[in-house]
């Protein structure tokens, strides 16, 4: 880099460019001054190659070769800054006691471990301690555009860091943010103290005020979101968050929805999906876990705090703080004021085949730091059943002659019990079987078998492999890279794991014989439950589904031609 020569002032100067001072602008050697038209420099700006800059003020930045920047109000960098390293994000619960500290390399488990285990207090303040390091070393006086960036009709970009191949378009206002490879910012955005990490899109006049959104997530739409930490996949439209944890693929599409003071992963929220915080008693100090795979239908309701268990749909309202995370895959249906709980009855439903299936066709990131596993049959979903099966093989047994009872603040009833406990087996003897028949015996694998195992936001991790781990480091590149390492390493995991839950249902070791048995069995119980799915499948696309097709026309043959026509359907 070198200074202007006077020939190349006086080319800048004739195509209506100014500087406060000409010697503080400094260029490549091949810099070609033709390309800079009706821009003024403020402070210290270093230019590369094939650099196009017009109609623009720029103070205090690094512009790498082959930026285009053009009809800027103020591109500057005002102060030194980190560039959104190092802001304090209160996700999970708004009064700040799970903060998480952002920075460019954070990770979903990372963030999960410090926001989720504060119990573990020598983990939180090492992670956050790194993250503040990590800012430190990040801070400058000068802001970074990188190479191949683009920059058009922005008002305001103050303080903000472009990684390679990122894009500007038509912001209101960006600030004090970190844009990583990929990443996307749309017209009429106001982002502030944010990370945008690799291939992210914030656009349509969507709202970001000191959140970290995660690779290949989008937000638009006008959706505004608040002290959140958003990861990986995730799409949001039109409604709001504020201090939410979103794990992988956290969906909402509609307006009124708003999510608030809780966590959330492979979530798909109806059109009014809401909660309420607090009891406005002492504060917003409430927060609800809605783990992998809730559903809200239209107007659903939560008043925090309350818990669901995986898979759980939820409709209507629920105001009396239910804890159901002991029954995966299940109903909770408003009735008459009261939550309602049908254990086990989404395994019914082809909707949860769908919905489990597709997030993996959905994976197209190029850049995967967080870790995501896919797995439908896993030992943390299959030990949950297995404690479900118990828990309502016990109710069902003490109860007497009672129809009804309570659990935890909601209603099941006894039939109800009674299928979801059938769903159960059937879904504990398919999961077994398919575990077993991947995998291997692993030393690792076998010191690690225990019952507790965890979703470390979108991970499936062995609970005493974790522990080992975060005893023996309090690193977070360390855990990351041993988190890594399990992934894996998975499959042998379960299959440890599965092998030790067949052996404590038959009472003793299970041997070859017993396992080739729970495979093949396993086999047909998921061949059983796919036909279940099919059924009602079929049933959402059967001739009783075609109301409102053939419109003109009253023969039911025309409107299930019409009903055929639009849905592709033979």
């Amino acid at each position: 880099m070198q200074r202007l020569t006077e020939q190349q002032i006086a080319t800048l100067t004739a195509a209506a460019n100014s500087a406060e001072n000409w010697q503080n602008i400094v260029v490549s050697e091949n810099f070609d001054p033709t390309k800079i038209r009706g821009c003024h420099f403020e402070g210290c700006v270093e230019i590369e190659d094939n650099v196009t800059l017009i109609n623009s003020t720029i103070r205090n930045y690094h512009i790498c070769s082959d930026a285009y920047i053009e009809s800027v109000t103020r591109l500057e960098c005002r102060e030194a800054s980190s560039f959104g390293n190092g802001v304090s994000v209160a996700a999970v619960n708004e009064n700040g006691g799970r903060a998480v500290i952002i920075y460019n390399e954070l990770t979903a488990q990372t963030a999960y471990i410090v926001a989720m285990y504060r119990h573990r207090k020598d983990i939180a303040e090492a992670s956050n301690g790194f993250a503040k390091h990590y800012a430190t070393m990040m801070r400058k006086n000068i802001g970074t555009i990188g190479a191949g960036c683009k920059i058009v009709g922005a008002r305001f970009v103050r303080e903000v860091n472009m990684e390679a191949g990122t894009t500007i378009e038509g912001a209101s206002l960006v600030q004090n943010g970190t844009l990583l490879s990929g990443a996307y910012i749309g017209v009429d955005v106001k982002a502030t103290d944010f990370i945008a990490a690799q291939n992210s899109t914030i656009d349509c006049g969507a709202i970001v005020d000191r959140c970290f959104i995660g690779e290949d997530s989008i937000l638009t739409k006008g959706f505004s979101a608040v002290n959140s930490l958003i990861f990986a996949g995730a799409h949001l439209e039109h409604g709001e968050c504020c201090a939410i944890f979103a794990g992988p693929y956290v969906v909402s599409h509609h307006k009124s929805s708003l999510l608030i003071a809780g966590m959330f992963s492979f979530l798909n929220a109806g059109s009014g999906t809401n909660q309420s915080n607090h009891l406005f008693k002492c504060g917003a100090i409430h927060q609800s876990v809605h783990r992998r795979g809730c559903k809200f239908g239209s107007n659903g309701y939560v008043m925090n705090p309350a818990a669901e268990g995986e898979y759980t749909t939820i409709l209507g309202r629920h105001t009396k703080h239910h804890d159901t995370s002991a029954f995966p895959f299940s109903y909770l249906i408003e009735n008459l004021g009261v939550s309602l709980l049908m254990p086990g009855f989404a395994l019914r439903s082809y909707g949860i085949v769908r919905d489990i299936e597709k997030w993996r066709t959905r994976d197209n990131r190029k850049f995967r730091r967080d870790i995501i596993s896919y797995n439908e049959y896993n030992p943390y979903i299959t030990s949950k059943v297995m404690k479900a099966i118990e828990l309502l093989e016990t109710q069902l047994s003490e109860s007497g002659d009672s129809e009804q009872w309570h659990y935890n603040n909601t209603l099941i009833k006894r039939g109800v019990a009674q299928r979801g406990l059938a769903l159960y087996k059937s879904y504990l003897t398919a999961a077994l079987g398919a575990m077993l028949s991947v995998g291997k015996a692993d030393q690792l694998a076998i010191s690690s078998v225990t019952d507790k195992w965890v979703d470390l936001a979108g991970q499936y991790v062995s609970g005493e492999w974790l522990e080992k781990v975060l005893e023996s480091s309090s690193s977070a590149t360390h855990i990351e890279a041993a988190l890594l390492d399990h992934h894996k390493r998975y499959d042998n995991f379960a299959y440890s794991w599965a092998v030790s839950a067949l052996s404590k249902l038959l009472g003793r070791v299970a041997e070859i014989e017993d396992i080739t048995a729970a495979i093949a069995a396993g086999k047909e119980a998921h061949e059983s439950m796919r036909r279940t799915a099919e059924i009602d499948r079929l049933s959402d696309i059967g001739p009783k589904m075609s109301v409102g097709y053939g419109t003109d026309s009253d023969d039911e043959a025309v409107r299930w031609a019409d009903f055929c026509a639009v849905h592709g359907l033979e």
